[in-house]
């Protein structure tokens, strides 16, 4: 990479750099009135637990696939309950709204979930691990992915079994998303679907009861996945050959999607073909200049060929975006 381009897009990171710290207490305090924990009963009689938000009076959206198999539900908030009356369901996209009267609970304020960018700060509230109080996970947005017309939203803040459905915030605590899968393994990605999604479902017909009429995107057969969770087994496993084939595909289809050419550009590189990923990486921050995983795979590619100039300038633009992945590098000196 020639060293004033590197140098632009330094400027084009710095420019619109995002203050990342914990969200105010205070805000934190009132958005908790909008998170309510969700109870399942199955016809087996056992008893699940999720998250939602109230999303506009009377309403509560939350994941579908909580009530795979349910035959009853009910919401808490703040030691009282909630018996829904109705409810929507977009399984596809593993949206369900809940309909309840006389709801005295306050919606949060619906950001837009198609004007997101990398990095960006997020926090979660939910019942992750399914205790008694709301827990808050801070993180950043590591990826993008386009699907049906918005996009999934990959971050750094981690959640478990509990906090299905639970919201995801802006730094200013507007709705942007709601948590819905991990992928497997213990560095698995955390997803959320988007809040255009839900502001989709809030338009559909009601029906008095549960019935699923699809499957989740995610449960789908490994082939017929997204291409960006289909990446993510041949990555953990290291299976380098396997991920170019699935990168490759998805690059095909989506030739200009950065995080497609990001797997490539990764397996062109573990398979040891080095010019072909620099270019590859050099092409998502073309794109996208704060994708921060093509940036330290450059930095690791400069440090692996002594690279000093080229070195500290990722360096820079790491210590901008994303200091944690400066660890992963060795010290620069002038």
């Amino acid at each position: 990479m020639k060293l004033h381009t590197v140098r632009q897009l330094i400027f084009l990171i710095m420019f619109s750099k995002t203050a990342w710290s914990e969200p105010p207490p205070e805000l934190v305090y009132n958005l908790k009135g909008t998170i309510v924990k969700v109870h399942t009963l199955t016809n087996t009689g056992r008893r699940g637990i999720g998250s939602g938000v109230v999303v506009a009076e009377n309403l509560v959206a939350t994941n579908c696939h909580i009530f795979i198999n349910s035959v009853g539900s009910n919401i808490t908030s703040l030691g009282e309950s909630y018996t829904p009356v109705g409810i929507k369901s977009d399984w596809k996209h593993d949206v369900c709204i809940l309909r309840f009267e006389f709801l005295p609970l306050k919606p949060a304020i619906f950001g837009d979930s198609n004007k997101l960018t990398y990095e960006s700060s997020t926090f979660s509230v939910g019942f992750s691990g399914g205790g008694p109080r709301p827990l808050t996970a801070i993180g950043k947005i590591k990826a993008l992915y386009p699907m049906d017309d918005s996009f999934i939203i990959r971050t750094s803040a981690s959640f478990q079994m509990g906090a299905s459905g639970s919201p995801l915030f802006d730094d200013r605590g507007q709705l942007i998303g709601m948590n819905t899968v991990k992928s497997p393994g213990s560095s698995g990605y955390f997803y959320s679907v988007p809040s255009n999604w839900i502001k989709n479902a809030m338009a559909l017909p009601e029906m008095n009861k549960v019935i699923q009429t699809d499957s989740p995107f995610w449960d789908a057969p490994l082939e017929k996945r997204p291409y960006w969770m289909q990446v993510v087994l041949p990555m953990q496993a290291e299976k380098w050959e396997d991920l170019l084939i699935v990168a490759s595909a998805w690059q095909h289809q989506m030739p200009d999607e950065p995080e497609a050419l990001y797997y490539l550009a990764l397996a062109h590189e573990k398979l040891g073909q080095l010019v072909q990923a620099k270019t590859e990486f050099k092409r998502v921050l073309a794109i996208n200049p704060r994708h921060t995983s093509s940036i330290l795979a450059l930095a690791l590619i400069a440090e692996s060929q002594d690279s000093k100039e080229e070195l500290k300038d990722l360096s820079q633009m790491l210590s901008v975006l994303d200091e944690d992945a400066l660890e992963l590098l060795k010290p620069t000196s002038d």
